[in-house]
């Protein structure tokens, strides 16, 4: 099939783009940046002639929109919005005005847009939507209106020949250099793994071969659309979340923090605490009730093999010096 990635050059478009290369499909990557073979410009506002790729198109998966790794000014949050709103709109027109438009559309959401809750977990059907929390900072409701006006801009688009699902993922774990297992595993290993303010908030995770596996079963499922949970069924508290770290990579302990040293961490780090201390207690309904089994549904088992995937690199990168390491094409 002929697959278009806009926005695909960060951690989950290249677990996506390696995976469906590998499964001999064409991809074609939208980006700013163009660097590669199979890289088009585009600037994410603006029809331009990288619509032409859309047109013919088997399978359109947008990731498109501002990294949420940085502070959480009024200025990053306004261009968190901007650019996943625009990027969808954009996207929604280019299939719109196709010849031969594609036959799904995948657009990328998140779990964020949940409620922050500990009680109980958040499926499609009963999960409770956030925004309105108390005892949780104001610009959290914001971080959930970018993610409701990101889905709205998808079910918006006048596309009726082409079915849409949005893919509301909780973090995909790869062992990626620069993509968030990379972080926490450097963090546990510094010794830094530990309970972050009491450590009971809970942690969404989906492996990145589940991943994978879910956007195939969600291409292939014609009687799917809408938001779609994309996270393994069985999150955790942060603190165990981290034990089950450290343990897979050998460290004892993990110092822990308190919520004002988190802070601290995170201004240094120029990121910010809501992706540590949002309590995302996430579950996928409806790929459970439509037959989807995971591979990786426990965290231990998915550390375990996402650390084992790091180790093989490294060992990998020492026998062969310099260039891409085989092993990790395979992982």
């Amino acid at each position: 099939m002929k697959i278009v990635i806009p926005g695909g050059t960060g951690q989950v478009g290249t677990v996506l783009n390696r995976a469906l290369t590998a499964a001999g499909h064409e991809v074609v990557v939208l980006t700013r940046r163009p660097s590669r073979d199979r890289e088009i410009r585009w600037d994410g506002e603006t029809l331009g002639r990288w619509a032409q790729v859309i047109d013919g198109s088997d399978i359109v998966i947008n990731l498109a929109g501002r990294s949420v790794s940085c502070r959480y000014t009024a200025t990053n949050l306004q261009a968190m919005m901007d650019s996943r709103v625009h990027s969808t709109q954009v996207v929604g027109e280019a299939i719109a005005r196709a010849a031969r438009p594609p036959r799904v559309w995948l657009q990328m959401s998140t779990a964020t847009v949940y409620a922050h809750r500990f009680d109980a977990p958040n499926d499609e059907a009963t999960g409770v939507i956030g925004g309105s929390e108390p005892g949780v900072p104001d610009y959290w409701a914001y971080s959930v209106e970018i993610a409701k006006a990101w889905e709205r801009a998808q079910e918006e688009a006048d596309t009726p020949h082409t079915r849409k699902v949005a893919l509301r993922s909780a973090m995909v774990m790869s062992p990626d250099r620069g993509g968030v297992f990379d972080i926490l595993l450097r963090l546990a290993r510094l010794g830094l793994g530990g309970p972050v303010a009491g450590g009971a908030q809970y942690v969404s995770w989906i492996h990145d071969r589940d991943f994978v596996r879910a956007v195939d079963f969600l291409v292939d499922r014609d009687d799917l659309t809408g938001p779609v949970n994309l996270a393994a069924p069985e999150p955790l508290p942060q603190r165990a979340f981290m034990r089950a770290l450290r343990s897979a990579w050998g460290v004892p302990v993990g110092l822990p923090a308190t919520k004002r040293m988190a802070e601290l961490g995170a201004f240094a780090l120029r990121s910010d605490t809501e992706l540590l201390l949002k309590s995302r207690r996430v579950v996928p309904g409806r790929l459970l009730d439509e037959g989807f089994t995971f591979e990786y549904g426990r965290w231990p088992q998915a550390a375990d093999d996402l650390v084992q995937r790091v180790r093989l690199r490294r060992v990998d990168r020492r026998r062969s010096g310099a260039g891409a390491p085989a092993l990790s094409r395979l992982s």
